[in-house]
This record gives structure tokens, C-alpha cells and sequence, in this order.
């Protein structure tokens, strides 16, 4: 399953040379992850209420291929690569119409809200297999 999210471009995405700047991406495609995760039905508020857990990004290793620009309708794609007892590894992917701009590995783990990490919750993993 391959969740798709739109973005529009706005001035303040963009630096002094009128593209993407890069950090952006990486808000770009965690706007992605909360929508995907909200449409599934995971409620993180409650999650953390109920649990003490939550998500955090342990790692990302991304690619920038191309450049969008201001006003620039582009689409992040999300999949679930893996899931494991506590972790959670997607690949997400910024496109612009058919010109592929970032791609990104993401890997999510659960924790608890001390920071020790957490088995993902039973229902949590049901969703994701």
C-alpha cells in the first residue's frame, strides 16, 4: 500500500536561489508520515495517553535528484518497507508530476516517553502487516 500526500510549494519553502531548500524535504515527508498515520487511524495523542509511547526518527538516509521551485505541485509517496517489534523502516518518495526530485529511507522506532525503547503496540503492528 503506497500512501500519497500533495504539497504546493510556497515562497518560504524555497531559498535565496528560488528552489527547495533541502531541509525542507525532510518536513515535507514527515507532513506525509502524520497524514498516513492519522488515515490509518493511529492516534498518536492517544497513543502516548494511554501508553507513554511514541514515534521518533532514528535514521534517514536521503538522495536529492532534482529541484523543484516556488509554486511547484509535487507528491509524496509513502510504503512501509518493514516493520519489526519496535521499528519501522518506510521509503518515501517527492515527485514532481513524473520527474522524481528526493527519495528518503526512514527509519521510526518506538519509545517510551522517557526514551527507552518500546515494542510497537499489538494493534499498531496488525495495521502495518
Amino acid at each position: 500500500m503506497t500512501h500519497r500526500f500533495a504539497i504546493r510549494v510556497h515562497y518560504e519553502d524555497t531559498d535565496m536561489g528560488g528552489i527547495v531548500y533541502h531541509a525542507n524535504y525532510l518536513k515535507f515527508i514527515e507532513r506525509a508520515r502524520s497524514d498516513w498515520v492519522r488515515q490509518m487511524g493511529i492516534d498518536q495523542v492517544a497513543m502516548k495517553a494511554d501508553s507513554g509511547r511514541v514515534f521518533a526518527v532514528h535514521r534517514i538516509e536521503c538522495d536529492y535528484l532534482a529541484t523543484a521551485g516556488f509554486d511547484d505541485r509535487l507528491e509524496v509517496a509513502t510504503r512501509v518497507q518493514s516493520v519489526s517489534g519496535a521499528r519501522l523502516v518506510m521509503e518515501q518518495k517527492v515527485w514532481r508530476d513524473h520527474t522524481l526530485l528526493f527519495t528518503a529511507l526512514v527509519t521510526v522506532v518506538c519509545i517510551t516517553d522517557a526514551g527507552q525503547p518500546a515494542r510497537l503496540p499489538a494493534n499498531i503492528r496488525r495495521i502495518l502487516h
